[in-house]
């Protein structure tokens, strides 16, 4: 390179430079403006942020409140079901039907299984109604199918084990037997 091919490229490099500090000097009153939308920009996004954490923890709050004895609800529902399997023993047992007390101790038995169903109607456990319904998988459990030409496929027809709601939530299915058609057996013709 010669020397004044140096001077030249020596000369358009301090023009680039300098229009490069002009811009700079541009971009350095853009960027404070920027920097500003910027903020004001996390500035809303915390503050939605914010909301939104606190509309989520009044929500978990309210489910809290409402549904908080959840599990022991659905721990509960086996005493009521050994209240009724006690009932039952009791009613088939051969050496207690001649025992003069055995109604008195079923009443007994029926008094508490009856303030039991109390406190959990209280509590908003309710019992699913499902004999002679559609078979629903959300509140229902189908346990076995049973042949029935009266009722329509996939109608329930037994009740296993009663399912129950707290609220609107499941807090045990119903298992049940549903009702199936009855299969046309075919003969089958034996030809010589």
């Amino acid at each position: 390179m010669t020397k004044p091919d140096k001077e030249t490229e020596t000369l358009s490099e301090t023009k680039e430079e300098i229009q490069n500090n002009n811009k700079g000097e541009k971009k350095k009153e853009e960027t404070a403006e920027d920097k500003l939308v910027i903020v004001q920009d996390k500035l809303l996004r915390t503050m939605a942020e914010m909301e939104n954490q606190r509309r989520r923890f009044e929500k978990e709050k309210q489910e809290a409140f409402e549904f908080g004895g959840f599990n022991f609800a659905a721990e509960s529902l086996l005493l009521l079901d050994n209240i009724d399997r006690a009932v039952v023993s009791f009613k088939n047992d051969e050496s207690l039907k001649d025992n003069k007390d055995l109604n008195k101790i079923i009443d007994t038995i029926e008094i508490v299984k009856k303030d039991l169903v109390s406190i959990f109607k209280k509590n908003g456990v309710e019992v699913i109604d499902c004999i002679n319904k559609k078979f629903d998988p959300n509140f229902h459990q189908a346990m076995l199918e049973v042949e029935n030409s009266t009722k329509e496929p996939g109608t329930i027809v037994q009740e296993i084990q009663k399912g129950y709601m707290m609220k609107s939530r499941l807090l045990r299915p119903s298992f049940v037997g549903v009702s199936k058609k009855i299969e046309e057996k075919k003969e089958k013709k034996w030809s010589f």
